[in-house]
């Protein structure tokens, strides 16, 4: 009896956890989605990037809060930044300290420190912080990581207004390659297309993994809606600054 009493405990203790856990999740998720920036944080940005009006500052700002939500939901593993124009408004928010210091606090119980990424390249291992923030994001907002018909709304903001040092990619570029462009980057490059066995810990089959995550997304998850700004352009180049990880 006492030995049956030990294990309904433990099974409690356990469920408890994982609620708590769970519910924890959820309030840091809800607490960035609806963050309000600090007063003159847009103003900065808009120092740097005159060609962004009000609406277009306020669609970095919910870029960066879904960049955000990859760190929460990845685990905060390492991730990679794929906008520079996001990227632009997260090193301006880095410098109110406070605002920046009490935010992280509250939406991961850890600082999230900014570190240099490399872009996407050969390696499935050293492209493991972009293709978890292309997996997440792309949850985020429903699309199908492994069959994506348009970019999240992160992978997107470059390419919709042309910023001259941004990173720009393609949901699909079958038809660019057949006309010979080899150096676009699009959704299909973040997919190995198969496990590489390297005993990875991360919860998705997606590169740099050996599980899937189970998802709707995973299963063929809606493309449509959302306003990620189009679907990007031809050209260029993936990867940014990077984040996180422990």
């Amino acid at each position: 009896m006492p030995l049956l009493l030990s294990v309904v405990v433990l099974v409690l203790a356990v469920s408890l956890i994982y609620v708590w856990t769970r519910w924890r999740r959820a309030a840091q998720a809800d607490y960035i989605r609806t963050y309000m920036f600090p007063p003159g944080l847009l103003e900065r940005l808009h120092k740097q990037r005159p060609d962004l009006n009000q609406k277009d500052q306020q669609l970095v700002a919910r870029a960066l809060r879904q960049f955000f939500l990859v760190y929460l939901k990845s685990g905060f593993k390492h991730i990679s930044m794929p906008s520079q124009v996001v990227d632009d408004l997260w090193h301006e928010f880095i410098l109110y300290t406070k605002n920046y210091d009490q935010f992280c606090k509250k939406a991961f119980g850890r600082y999230m420190h900014h570190t240099p990424a490399a872009v996407l390249g050969a390696s499935q291992r050293g492209n493991a912080g972009l293709r978890r923030t292309w997996w997440f994001a792309c949850l985020e907002e429903n699309i199908n990581p492994r069959r994506a018909t348009r970019l999240p709304l992160l992978f997107a903001l470059d390419a919709k207004w042309n910023i001259a040092d941004g990173f720009r990619y393609e949901p699909d570029c079958s038809a660019l390659r057949k006309n010979g462009d080899g150096t676009v980057y699009c959704g299909g490059d973040f997919y190995g297309g198969s496990s590489d066995n390297s005993g990875s810990d991360t919860s998705y089959d997606f590169g740099d993994s050996t599980h899937h995550s189970g998802s709707s997304a995973d299963a063929g998850g809606s493309d449509s809606g959302g306003d990620s700004g189009g679907s990007g352009c031809s050209g260029g180049c993936g990867g940014g600054c990077g984040g996180g990880g422990d």
